[in-house]
């Protein structure tokens, strides 16, 4: 039987991944620290986070990831560019978009998903802007947020990647994803972090 590593290996193969979409809720920043901090300084992708947080609250999480990362770690900002090897994280209360010229845009729309931000419109976005050279993450959640902006990236040639519903905090989110589109691959946190490290070897 083909070991995790190779599997990820053999679903590389060929790719340029250009740009990383991740999704979380539930049990979201516990599993962000298990898989991020791996990142090598010298990570050349752009990586797009939304989590789920409690709304009309200030966010800390880059403060919270940067003390974790050797990346540059920022909230995504309204027209602002997207620059490689930088680490993003969508601000409270907005909805994130990544527009075609590669720069985010935030807007303050109802609730999708009861979520804002919501995933499924940062990695619908971020399919429509890099297609094949998407790799999508969709982590824990007690929500269906997510499910189809995973779709969406596969639909658009890109990689697709769902937490194990079995070790996550809350099964609901991954479980509804493989349900919609199966993944290309459903791995546990820690190959997660390995498929981030082999990145920079493709």
């Amino acid at each position: 039987m083909m070991d995790t590593r190779a599997a990820i290996a053999q679903v590389l193969q060929g790719r340029h991944i250009e740009a990383v979409a991740i999704g979380g809720s539930a049990g979201g920043v516990n599993a962000l620290l298990q898989i991020l901090p791996g990142l090598p300084p010298n990570f050349s992708r752009p990586v797009i986070v939304v989590l789920h947080v409690q709304g009309g609250r200030q966010s800390q999480l880059a403060e919270v990831f940067q003390r974790q990362l050797a990346l540059p770690v920022r909230e995504a900002g309204d027209k602002e560019a997207i620059v490689p090897g930088t680490l993003y994280f969508a601000p409270s209360d907005y909805h994130l978009s990544v527009e075609t010229d590669a720069s985010f845009s935030l807007s303050c729309e109802p609730p999708v998903n009861f979520a804002r931000p919501a995933i499924d419109l940062m990695m619908a976005s971020a399919a429509d802007t890099y297609g094949s050279g998407l790799l999508g993450i969709l982590l824990t959640g007690a929500n269906h947020d997510g499910a189809v902006g995973l779709a969406a990236i596969g639909e658009a040639g890109g990689m697709t990647v769902a937490q194990n519903p079995d070790e996550a905090m809350v099964g609901t989110m991954p479980e509804q994803a493989i349900r919609l589109r199966m993944p290309d691959l459903i791995l546990p946190l820690a190959d997660i972090r390995s498929l981030l490290s082999m990145l920079e070897n493709t």
